[in-house]
């Protein structure tokens, strides 16, 4: 059972959100993420004020805030009894409220500049990812074998590694509570910020983050996804041993990448520093790393086209034993 809010603490709560600019702020992030330069010129105040109001909320339990970069974002919290208060407090809110409906309008404005700036990014990259689509078999038959090997949950939280565009974690998120993906790519992230936005999949979200040190509780996750990530890290055993770390007993782990090969120009062309794995390699990595190797799959291409094709593999593990997800539930609320 959720904890309940004290009579003190719901009148902080209340304290908190009850002025004019931080009741704007709260509908705001409500809505999605934003930093504080997006929200200075969406309210049209200064930084200093934005930011005192900003951090009032934050110190109240209403919003949460993270660092990516030299940029600063906010959301409104999702977790403890401030959350829950004030989630049915802005559930109560006009929503043709004039001041309200101007904010979402300039908000609009601003997410139209980032999707831009991201398309811009996007188009400069995308020779490079159809070049290597290419060159095994379709996305849609990769990720319908993902679906398949990791199960449709329902997931409390999935942890999507080196999210770059997000796509995983719009493959993933009908069936998750909560989805976090990390990269350390600034321009990743923003392209696959605005991907979720657009989707209206506000319990979806991207942060940066470092692949051996994600800044997670121990045992929080219900799954774990490196899709396509492994094959760019001179050493993946520590990635690895982070993403176990992280995982919750009875949690899965999916790696999906390349079987071991023989095509250099991805290491010269594409930063590719290892040329895909041995089944055995992986299966020592996941033993080390704690964790069950419970089903491995090859995504072979067309007998026809296997010359300088790659097999895509997926590798599936688990870490015993499985315990209820209830005891988990304060674990989840360390998420920030």
């Amino acid at each position: 059972m959720s904890d309940p809010l004290s009579s003190a603490g719901a009148l902080a709560s209340l304290k908190a959100a009850g002025e004019a600019t931080r009741l704007r702020l709260l509908a705001l992030l409500a809505r999605g993420e934003h930093n504080v330069s997006d929200l200075t010129r969406i309210l049209g105040q200064s930084q200093p004020r934005i930011s005192r109001h900003l951090k009032l909320l934050a110190d109240a339990g209403l919003i949460e805030r993270f660092r990516e970069g030299s940029w600063v974002f906010f959301r409104l919290a999702e977790t403890g009894a401030p959350a829950r208060l004030v989630e049915e407090f802005i559930r109560a809110l006009d929503s043709e409220d004039v001041v309200l409906k101007r904010d979402r309008d300039r908000a609009a404005a601003v997410r139209e500049e980032r999707a831009e700036a991201a398309q811009i990014y996007f188009r400069a990259h995308a020779d490079q990812w159809d070049r290597i689509r290419t060159l095994h078999i379709t996305e849609q038959q990769v990720e319908a074998a993902m679906l398949a090997a990791l199960g449709e949950g329902p997931f409390d939280l999935l942890v999507d590694l080196g999210t770059g565009t997000a796509r995983i974690m719009e493959l993933f998120a009908p069936y998750v509570r909560r989805g976090i993906g990390i990269d350390m790519n600034p321009d990743m992230l923003a392209y696959g910020r605005v991907k979720l936005e657009q989707a209206g999949m506000r319990h979806c979200q991207v942060r940066q983050g470092d692949l051996f040190s994600l800044g997670l509780s121990d045992g929080l996750a219900d799954a774990v996804i490196l899709h396509q990530v492994l094959h760019f890290l001179s050493d993946p055993a520590p990635a690895l041993r982070e993403a176990a770390r992280v995982l919750a007993p009875g949690g899965r782990l999916l790696v999906v990448d390349f079987a071991a090969h023989g095509l250099d120009f991805l290491r010269e062309e594409f930063a590719h520093l290892r040329l895909g794995f041995e089944r055995d390699q992986m299966a020592q990595w996941f033993e080390d790393a704690g964790l069950t190797m419970t089903a491995v799959r090859e995504l072979e291409p067309k007998k026809k086209e296997s010359g300088n094709k790659l097999t895509v593999r997926l590798w599936l593990g688990e870490r015993e034993p499985i315990v209820s997800r209830v005891s988990r539930s304060k674990k989840l609320e360390a998420v920030s």
